[in-house]
């Protein structure tokens, strides 16, 4: 019979090792994060650049749930926000003084 201690060690490096590959395999280099559009509805010139662009590359606007998912799940791995996002989208639909 083994001691109890003899998968010890085994253990513990096989959860450093599983911890470790779970870091570095998250780290990818991924570009930056667009930030949030200074125009709620582009129109103009600026709404051709807007769609000629794709959807992952635009800027977060307010209340655009579709885009902004995706762009989430692209940059974050997740589609949920985060609470920073509610923040800038309550602040981007306040009509400012």
């Amino acid at each position: 019979m083994l001691p109890i201690n003899f998968f010890r060690p085994r253990t513990t490096v096989l959860s450093t090792v599983l911890t470790l590959m779970t870091l570095t395999s998250t780290s990818v280099a991924t570009p930056p994060e667009p930030g949030w559009a200074t125009q709620i509805v582009p129109t103009g010139q600026q709404r051709v650049m807007v769609k000629s662009t794709p959807i992952e590359m635009r800027p977060y606007r307010p209340l655009h749930v579709y885009g902004n998912t995706v762009r989430r799940r692209y940059y974050r791995g997740t589609p949920l926000p985060a609470p920073r996002d509610l923040r800038s989208t309550a602040t981007g639909i306040m009509p400012t003084r």
